[in-house]
Parts: structure tokens; sequence; C-alpha cells
């Protein structure tokens, strides 16, 4: 389970991601990219990883007290440890990703992967902040059959890898004798379409036997509809991840006892829906044809979006490195200061007009946190970031008050 696989798997997933936008756009004029729905993706991503930085580490060590003391009998480490892990691991996955579409409790923390209305390689990276959180548990049975800590780590960072370049459009069929055994980009189409024959199947990670052996499998047959039934609308990173919950919360008003208000955690989805009026005829229902939620970004900010994205992801990836060796208050304080900065550039995409006031406070709290850091644990760099940092944070800020000033102040004063 530790991060560093995806760590040294980021300019993999960009150069891809540009691969596939190049050749979705001169095959098909770039209809299957959405920038704002893209860059939403990518940042939902930054912040999945900048808590697994945090918890991973922790999640290993449960599963290394069970595997130390409690295991009923042990795998010597070896390659076919590794290849038992990685069966284990994906039959696990298989149910609990299968819960995670029955299970409100799970769903909604699941969701977030479902949320996109495109189908391309950022959706792959479009992962629930505390997802993992909530599903490790499923995986310590794993830790008593004897498979080591190596082994298991090595089996999740395998599975995990595989299931990104299942995320395209790109590629229409494998050879019937790899999807018979195998997930691929067909299954797992199918996986997230809204359309209601498809709704609720092809759960598996690598292996699509597992859906073929317990009766969930269906193969694609029209086009796919992408989504969840009931929109969004949102480019909140933040809203993305617990307006699920915030569902819950009303639907459980909805309830007379405790009994049925906790019996609501471990209901499906459509029942929730039934409660909030969501769906109407006591079923699992989707519309054939939706419209995308949408906004117009204009170029200037897009442009400003874009560079925000790349300057957050190496500050993601100097995180991640380097979070072993920061204190807790360190560790705590970027954390927050990705998170805000993911929600701020979400507000940027909706025009909100309080994002202005977090850009700026986002800069005022950066430059003197980052350089700290550096004085303290890097401080052959120090002269370096510290006026970098300001001239970039001076650019920016003076950037969005041009903006302000342009957009908003300029036509109240004409």
């Amino acid at each position: 389970m530790n991060p560093n696989y995806i760590l040294w798997a980021i300019p993999i997933f960009l150069l891809s991601i540009i691969g596939e936008f190049i050749h979705n756009y001169f095959k098909k004029g770039g209809k299957d990219f959405n920038f704002e729905d893209s860059i939403t993706n990518l940042n939902i991503g930054v912040g999945s990883q900048a808590v697994g930085a945090l918890t991973k580490a922790g999640l290993l060590m449960m599963y290394a007290l069970i595997y130390e003391n409690l295991r009923f009998f042990s795998i010597e480490p070896s390659w076919y440890s590794v290849l038992i892990a990685i069966v284990v691991f994906d039959y696990v996955f298989y149910w609990a990703h299968r819960w995670g579409h029955e299970w409100n409790i799970f769903w909604g923390a699941h969701i977030v992967h479902h949320q996109s209305e495109e189908y391309n390689l950022t959706v792959a990276l479009r992962q629930s902040w505390f997802h993992n959180l909530l599903a490790f548990p499923l995986f310590l049975p794993i830790p008593f059959l004897g498979i080591d800590p190596l082994s298991f780590g090595a089996a999740a960072g395998i599975v995990t890898l595989y299931q990104y370049w299942i995320h395209t459009k790109a590629i229409d069929r494998m050879p019937k004798w790899f999807e018979f055994i195998f997930n691929s980009p067909a299954h797992h189409r199918v996986h997230h379409a809204t359309n209601e024959q498809y709704l609720d199947h092809n759960y598996a990670a690598t292996f699509i036997l597992w859906d073929r052996l317990h009766g969930t499998f269906i193969d694609e047959k029209e086009e796919c509809i992408y989504g969840i039934t009931t929109q969004l609308k949102s480019w909140n990173t933040v809203w993305a991840n617990f307006h699920f919950y915030a569902e819950m919360w009303e639907g459980s008003k909805q309830l007379k006892t405790v009994k049925e208000k906790i019996a609501l955690i471990f209901r499906g989805p459509e029942y929730l829906g039934r409660l909030l009026g969501q769906v109407s005829d006591g079923g699992k229902t989707a519309t054939s044809v939706v419209k995308k939620y949408a906004t117009e970004t204009p170029l200037h900010l897009q442009i400003y979006v874009s560079l925000q994205f790349l300057l957050l992801t190496y500050f993601l990836t100097a995180y991640m490195g380097e979070i072993q060796n920061l204190t807790l208050f360190y560790q705590v304080a970027f954390f927050f200061l990705i998170c805000l900065s993911t929600l701020s550039v979400g507000a940027i995409m909706e025009n909100k007009p309080w994002f202005y006031i977090v850009e700026i406070a986002r800069f005022l709290m950066f430059v003197p946190l980052y350089n700290l850091c550096y004085h303290n644990y890097f401080t052959e760099w120090y002269n370096l970031t510290l006026p970098l940092s300001i001239i970039m944070s001076a650019i920016f800020t003076v950037w969005m008050l041009a903006d302000l000033y342009v957009r908003r102040l300029r036509p109240r004063m004409a």
C-alpha cells in the first residue's frame, strides 16, 4: 500500500492523457474531453492521493500487525506469493467494489468515481478522498492467509494500475480470449454507464471472470451514457466527495425510527432515491439522454487553471515524496492547502464570486508555509524557493485582480 508506485506513475498518467487527447482531437474533434470536467477529475485525484499519503502508512501497519501476530500459516515471499496475492486481492476487490454500489455507506464515497459525464483516462484518476479508508477493512482477512505486506502492496499496486488503461474510448475491443478472462475498456465502459440495462454490472478490477462467475457480467451492446443517475452539476471537489452523504442525511429525515435510519446505511442507493423522489417507479432508472453539465471558462482562466494544476501536481509529488520526513504540522497544513487549491479551481470554473478571495488567501498562506518548510528541511534550496514563490504568487494575484476588474468591476462602473 506504499503510495510510491503512484508517485512514479504520475508522469506516465499525464503523458498518456495528453496522448489520448491528441488522438481524440484528430479523430473526433476532442468531443470526449471537456476542459472543466477533465480538470475536476484530475483535481479530485490530487486530493485522493494527498489523503493516501497521510493514511496509507497507517493502513499498511494495521495489515502488518495482523500478518505478524495472527496469520494462520505463511507463504514464503516470492514471485508466486505476489501472483497469489494478485488473485486474492482482485477477488476481494470485486466484492468491495460490488458492495460499493449496493450499500449507501460505501456508495457515498465510491460515487465520486462515477460522477464524470465523460469517459477518458482522467476519469481513472477521479477517486474518492476516503473510500480506501472505508473499504480497507474488507481486505484485512488477507493477512490471515499468510500473504506478507510486500506481496500485498505489490498486488494492490498492480491491480490499481491495471485499472487505469481501461478508462478510455480509444480502444474499442480487445481479442475475445482476452475479454473472456480480463477486464477491458469495453467491459468497464458498461460499468460506468447509466443506461438502465447496464446499471450495476462488471465490478471486476483485473479478472472479469469474477463477474461471469457471480452473474454480474454484461457485454457492451449499445453506446454508453456516463455519469450518475442524478447529476452532480458542480465542479466543487469537496462537494463531490460529500454530496451523497448530505442526501443520506436528508433521506434519514423521512424515516421515523432509529432502526430505519441505521438501516439506511446498508440499503442501496435506489432506496434513498425513492425517499428523495429521485426514483419515481420504485426501481433503478436512468434517462436515455442527459444534457451534460457544462460551464464556460474564459480562455485566460483556462490557462490560469491549467498552470495551477501543473503547480499543484508538482506540489503533490513533493508532498508524497517527503511526507515521512515532515512533522505532523506540515503534513496537515500542506494537505489542507492542497484540498483548498482544488476547491478554489472548481470555484473559478463555476465563476463563483468568492474565488478571488480564496485564491489570494491561498497565495498568502502558501508563501510563508512553503518557505518556512524549505528553511527548516531543505536549506540548500531556500534561497531559490523564496524569491521564486513570491514572484509567482505576485503574478497570479495580479492576474486575479485584473480578472476581477475586467469582468466584474469595470462593467459596473461603466
